[in-house]
C-alpha cells in the first residue's frame, strides 16, 4: 500500500480536517495517514508522491471524494 500524507495549513485551522479525514481512512479502509503541518492555505492529500486532492479557490475535497480518491489509486 502507498503511503498517504495530508499536509494541512495550521494559521487557516485545517486541523480538525485533516484529522477526520485520516480518522475516515482508518475506518473504512485500514490506513494510517501521515499528518504534515503547512501554511499558506495549503489542504493537499498525497499518495506515492502523487497530489490526488487538494484545495484549490473553487473547490475544497470532502472527507468522501477524499476516500474515494484514495481507493482508487491503491
Amino acid at each position: 500500500m502507498k503511503e498517504v500524507t495530508i499536509t494541512y495549513c495550521v494559521p487557516c485551522g485545517y486541523l480538525k480536517r485533516a484529522m477526520q479525514t485520516a480518522e475516515l481512512l482508518k475506518e473504512e479502509i485500514d490506513l494510517e495517514a501521515t499528518l504534515i503541518p503547512g501554511t499558506g492555505g495549503v489542504f493537499r492529500v498525497e499518495t506515492g508522491g502523487e497530489v490526488i486532492a487538494q484545495r484549490t479557490r473553487e473547490h475544497f475535497p470532502t472527507t468522501e471524494e477524499i476516500l474515494e480518491l484514495v481507493r482508487s489509486h491503491r
